[in-house]
């Protein structure tokens, strides 16, 4: 919360099922000010003018596509100066798919991978900067458990995420010491419009929970990764460690 008294956040992927929730939920703890980036206006302005609705203050929106590296710098930085920084800023850029793994369509194998990690990379390197430039702020990198340990039926969202995750906790580590903190979000299966037509995984949750653990999270001065349900935190204490050859004859 800033000195006028109401939060500032700053969703990249700003028609986000689960990001959009997180400003909700911020918003039903005080006054909210949302800033959406995203590349579908008419989407962007739906979802502006539900978070209205909702009771969030003085919503704006830019565009920004994650695939075009070249304009993320100036995205973001257009966006701090108009709401004059923020409080938190919350990375829910991703694409699912390329489910067939080795035999899935290159393009729709390069686009996942271009998304979830190039272009979510970049994004996550320029709200860490212009954080830092700021000198305060809380930045929420929603990952995934499948980046705890990819397996056969989405190595590729699986390794796209790994390597997010790990540039967001190495970021965290180069910060740490700068005033800004990076909370790494790691939901499990989450019902939403991106996994319809998907079976569900076990502890499946939804975009509300999802917002939910991540309040809570933004209220401890020192979390820094969290998994939802909580309960995954310590399936994949086991997965982990899993022997490959018994890991690979898992139904996952």
């Amino acid at each position: 919360m800033n000195a006028a008294g109401h939060t500032r956040v700053l969703l990249i992927g700003g028609t986000s099922e689960i990001g959009l929730a997180i400003v909700r939920r911020l918003a039903a703890d005080g006054p909210t000010q949302p800033y959406l980036l995203g590349r579908d206006k008419d989407r962007l302005d739906d979802a502006l003018a539900q978070l209205t609705r909702d009771g969030c203050i003085d919503a704006h929106s830019g565009e920004l596509d994650a695939l075009e590296q070249d304009t993320h710098a100036s995205a973001i930085a257009n966006a701090f100066e108009r709401a004059g920084g923020f409080d938190v800023v919350v990375l829910a850029v991703g694409v699912l798919g390329a489910q067939q793994g080795l035999d899935a369509d290159p393009t729709e194998i390069a686009a996942v991978m271009r998304t979830n990690f190039d272009g979510c990379g970049s994004l996550l390197i320029h709200a860490a900067r212009r954080l830092r430039a700021q000198g305060s702020g809380t930045l929420v990198v929603l990952s995934s458990v499948a980046a705890e340990r990819p397996r056969a039926g989405n190595a590729i969202y699986g390794a796209a995420k790994a390597g997010l995750d790990a540039l967001a906790q190495g970021l965290a580590d180069a910060t740490a010491q700068t005033g800004i903190r990076v909370l790494v979000v790691r939901p499990g299966f989450v019902t939403t419009r991106m996994t319809a037509g998907l079976k569900p995984a076990p502890f499946a949750t939804t975009a509300d929970e999802v917002a939910e653990a991540t309040a809570r999270a933004l209220r401890k001065p020192d979390a820094h990764t969290i998994w939802v349900p909580r309960t995954l935190r310590a399936v994949f204490a086991v997965l982990r460690h899993l022997p490959r050859p018994l890991y690979r004859r898992l139904p996952l």
